[in-house]
């Protein structure tokens, strides 16, 4: 706005105006999170304008607003997807553009920023509280806001994040529900010294005009979608739980395969597992039009299946049926449910879609199997060894059994990734198994996918992946495991927003998946975008507070944005032990306390040399230590560790790029110097 055009400022209506050194500017909508931020900065000694409070009654509103913004050292706007709705927030942020004052954003959910107010806020820092909630980011406003007001003019002093070292931490992660170990990228300070100075800065989020949405965001709901819900055990003894559970997800896996039709992913249905929740409520969690719910009872030979089709949105039972068949003939059940969904939801299907792709030829093999993917669940050791001895035990009854290998193939494979194997032969194992199914099965995506993860994790073979994981796109285009996969490829050969593309676009189809949000914050973090990679951990934790590395890997991105007593605050919370000593080591180092990170570090070689040597490899960089550095990642090469392939992504090696050995390491990797 031309200085000329200002409106007229009654007089003796500017004291507040001009005493106030922060103009806040917000969506009515927002009012509570404005007053909160007022109520912190004014606490903390620095004067605020806001409206209505300080709007002089009687005077003009538009008038005084403006003269605020102009006597105002800076103007922090409440980001969110109301204020990039709003016309008056705009309008304010542009004159205070105008004016030159320093802007700070504050953001609170995770809606993109408008294209009007990028323009002016492009050359802008904001701080993102959209994942770590608006208290536990109020004192790093304040801090930002006092040393901006402090240097009149100086919008450096809030520029961020500083460069330096950053370090990657193997963490787990999925594909359909099968555990993975994915490498955190996270940048974190090597240098004691740069350490401390990093602890007196405020890192802030500084996007470009062309940042995409750090999550998947929420879809609207298509009327063609569905979620299919664990079936209940009815049966008088209690003992049929993987039966119901082995049924509601061949008929997701069914459904999955029809065109047109949105199937939202198992981990996320199966999130209600017990939970007596409204079907409304559970459709609205989950982007579903329609929840088809049952149950299981079974006695001897014969089984009784019930399933309906709830509208999430009406609430209305759109269709219900009860069977009673020979256990033998539980595949036809399934597909009588799934062809009786496909009428009610009035889809067309061409002729060969709703068959079961697996032939029982031996009833007692097809328990086996339920039940060897009910032990998989477990993902621990136990429940994997139980697993294997299921599958194979299916397999024995019936060789032709395809999805058996392929099972067993995937239960070989996480063994092998987790340690609880030696990986020669749990690879080796899994690769028998995978060529199994394959051979059984050519169009087995499932196969597919099992080979080209051990062409990544064991052979280091990019090209070999590459072919797999295309059949795998051809063969289930549009599926969870296809996504995964390309995600996959794409982050080892370092194409992050493909990969970022992949991990939303199963996220879309699996919104509640606490592995799909733990690749996601690799993701962000290997993209250098820190707040949202701490905003997809937290909300990991939203989903499963006590999940296997979520503190550790929130830990690192603390560690990375200069928050250490929160880092090892999150550390000493983590439940995977070699990860919280890791952790701890890289914690007390950062806070200077070295004979603290010197102790987890000799913990963690005493524990788990045999089976963590590039974690420890990694340690040994993050404290600058490049000869150790190098002795183990020798030996992570030596026992095949499943982080290994991903070494030229750990900016904690960087250090060692020229150092020959490093470069003989890449040559033997079959990767490029």
């Amino acid at each position: 706005m031309p200085d000329d055009a200002e409106p007229d400022i009654p007089q003796g209506a500017t004291d507040t105006a001009q005493a106030a050194r922060v103009f806040i500017s917000y969506a009515s909508q927002d009012k509570a999170v404005a007053d909160s931020v007022c109520q912190a900065l004014e606490k903390a000694g620095v004067p605020c304008w806001i409206a209505p409070r300080d709007v002089v009654l009687g005077g003009s509103y538009a008038g005084e607003i403006v003269h605020a913004i102009d006597a105002a050292s800076l103007l922090i706007i409440i980001l969110s997807k109301n204020s990039a709705d709003s016309k008056h927030v705009l309008r304010e942020v542009e004159r205070a553009s105008s004016k030159g004052h320093s802007v700070v954003g504050f953001k609170i959910d995770m809606a993109p920023i408008s294209a009007d107010l990028e323009y002016f806020l492009n050359t802008s820092q904001w701080l993102d509280a959209s994942g770590a909630g608006v208290e536990r980011a109020l004192p790093r406003l304040i801090d930002a806001v006092q040393r901006v007001i402090s240097s009149p003019g100086n919008a450096a002093a809030v520029q961020g994040p500083l460069a330096g070292p950053s370090q990657q931490i193997p963490v787990p992660k999925t594909v359909s529900g099968r555990p993975r170990l994915l490498i955190l990228a996270v940048s974190v300070l090597v240098a004691l010294g740069l350490a401390y100075f990093a602890a007196d800065k405020l890192w802030f989020a500084k996007r470009s005009a062309t940042e995409q949405p750090t999550t998947a965001a929420t879809s609207v709901v298509s009327d063609k979608s569905i979620a299919v819900l664990p079936f209940t055990d009815m049966s008088e003894r209690h003992d049929q739980e993987y039966f119901g559970d082995g049924m509601a997800e061949e008929i997701l896996d069914l459904l999955a395969k029809i065109p047109g039709l949105t199937v939202i992913g198992r981990t996320s249905s199966f999130q209600f597992k017990g939970k007596n929740e409204d079907l409304r409520t559970i459709g609205t969690k989950l982007n579903a039009a329609y929840v088809l719910e049952g149950s299981v009872r079974k006695s001897g030979d014969q089984v009784r299946i019930t399933a309906q089709l709830i509208n999430t949105r009406t609430g209305a039972h759109e269709w219900s049926e009860t069977y009673d068949q020979h256990v033998g003939d539980v595949l036809k059940l399934q597909d009588a449910i799934a062809a009786a969904v496909v009428r009610e939801l009035q889809l067309t299907v061409a002729p060969g879609y709703l068959n079961s792709p697996t032939t029982v030829r031996n009833t007692e093999a097809y328990d086996l199997f339920l039940r060897g993917r009910h032990a998989y669940d477990r993902h621990n050791k136990e429940g994997l060894d139980e697993a294997a001895t299921l599958f194979q035990q299916a397999l024995d009854r019936d060789p032709t059994f395809a999805d058996a290998a392929g099972w067993l193939a995937w239960t070989y494979e996480v063994q092998g990734e987790d340690g609880f194997l030696a990986p020669a032969s749990a690879f080796e194992q899994a690769r028998r198994a995978a060529a199994t199914a394959v051979k059984l099965d050519p169009k087995s995506a499932d196969a597919h996918a099992a080979l080209g993860q051990i062409h990544i994790i064991y052979d280091w073979d990019w090209a070999a992946a590459e072919r797999e994981f295309q059949q795998v796109a051809t063969l289930a285009p549009g599926s969870p495991d296809a996504h995964y996969t390309q995600m996959l490829l794409a982050s080892t050969l370092g194409r992050w927003d493909d990969a970022l593309r992949q991990i939303n676009a199963l996220l879309a189809q699996d919104p509640l998946d606490p592995e799909s949000f733990l690749n996601l914050a690799y993701l962000q973090a290997s993209r250098a975008h820190l707040p949202e990679a701490e905003a997809a951990i937290r909300r990991l934790l939203d989903i499963s507070p006590t999940f296997a590395f979520a503190h550790f890997s929130l830990g690192l991105v603390l560690l990375a944005r200069g928050d250490f007593i929160a880092a090892l605050d999150e550390m000493q919370q983590e439940t995977a032990d070699d990860a919280r000593e890791t952790g701890l080591a890289m914690a007390y180092y950062a806070l200077g306390r070295k004979a603290e990170s010197d102790a987890a570090l000799a913990r963690s070689i005493k524990e788990y040399a045999d089976g963590s040597a590039f974690q420890i490899a990694l340690v040994y960089g993050f404290r600058g230590q490049s000869d150790e550095a190098m002795r183990w990642l020798e030996r992570a090469y030596v026992q095949k560790d499943s982080s290994l392939y991903e070494v030229k992504s750990y900016l904690a090696l960087k250090g060692l790029a020229e150092d020959p050995r490093f470069k003989a390491l890449l040559r033997k990797m079959n990767l490029p110097e």
